[in-house]
């Protein structure tokens, strides 16, 4: 059987990501030292794109904070690297937050073969992922967030048609400027990391800048749905390993103001559901009573706790 024949390549040679970095034109030949220190200069690198991207990823948070609370869903879309790194902090959604694992979804060309192994071509395929999400039932109340470093991917831009017919909100993610690869999704999220120290592979300062981002985006999320309180993590999913149940343990003592003991059998009698175990401890009632303060309070502990000490007898 032949080979399939290949679409004629874009020429890419204008795109940051794809030229050399004069620092790094002798890396092959430094030694070891002298090589990680011009590691560790690219990953500042990216964390500068990060900072001088602020006002953009605020915005982008504030989007899809909106969409969840109102019952929407975030879908993650890219290719290799960029793709993976959405499974990722998708993935990690439900065992820190609690999150369901409808919530925030990802999608990777290939599907999930090319967690592990290369797919090639599956990034040319710009109908896949329109498939896909379709597949999913996309709609009007959800945002995808499409994720392509060089800014070119069919399969990226493929997502963003999608989310447009769809009625879905939409952002684009790239690591080059808007000039050098334009798009058109409602938010355009451009971390202009440059040049990479191994020319063309975005898996270093882009991807670098990039898992940053996505961190960003569904921590803050979550702050604004009622997940976190403080710095604490609680909504935890406290069953999923002794690790988290051992957290847990400590935010129950910590916040109810309890011994470990105590916080044990809180934790149990809340179906291991921290928020509610804090108020059962703080506030003397039973879970039936805690979740539905916590309801009251769309899920935030702080506001459910305030609420019990203003309705204390003065």
């Amino acid at each position: 059987m032949s080979a399939q024949p290949h679409k004629p390549a874009l020429d890419r040679a204008q795109l940051p990501t794809e030229c050399p970095l004069a620092e790094s034109e002798s890396l092959s030949e430094l030694d070891t030292k002298k090589a990680l220190a011009l590691c560790a200069r690219a990953d500042a690198a990216a964390a500068s794109a990060v900072q001088r991207a602020a006002d953009e990823i605020a915005s982008v948070v504030d989007l899809v904070a909106t969409r969840l609370a109102e019952g929407g869903r975030l879908f993650y879309v890219g290719a290799g690297t960029s793709g993976r790194l959405g499974v990722l902090d998708a993935a990690e959604c439900p065992p820190t937050f609690h999150s369901s694992p409808e919530q925030v979804q990802a999608l990777i060309a290939g599907g999930d073969g090319a967690l592990t192994r290369a797919v090639e071509g599956a990034e040319d395929d710009e109908q896949a992922a329109g498939r896909e999400l379709t597949a999913r039932g996309l709609g009007p109340a959800d945002v995808v967030i499409a994720i392509s470093a060089g800014g070119t991917t069919p399969y990226a831009h493929g997502a963003l048609a999608a989310a447009r017919a769809a009625g879905a909100a939409s952002v684009f993610l790239a690591c080059v400027p808007f000039e050098a690869a334009p798009d058109r999704a409602d938010l355009s999220l451009r971390l202009e990391t440059g040049p990479e120290i191994l020319t063309g592979s975005t898996r270093l300062k882009a991807g670098t800048a990039t898992k940053m981002v996505l961190n960003t985006i569904s921590t803050l999320t979550m702050a604004r749905l009622g997940k976190i309180h403080g710095n604490r993590m609680v909504d935890v999913k406290t069953g999923a390993n002794a690790k988290l149940r051992d957290r847990g343990l400590r935010l129950v003592c910590e916040l109810a103001d309890v011994d470990r003991s105590r916080a044990g059998q809180l934790l149990d009698a809340a179906g291991g559901r921290v928020k509610t175990a804090v108020v059962m401890g703080r506030c003397g009632l039973e879970r039936a009573a805690a979740e539905e303060r916590l309801a009251a309070a769309d899920g935030f502990l702080g506001s459910a706790l305030a609420t019990a000490e203003d309705q204390q007898p003065a």
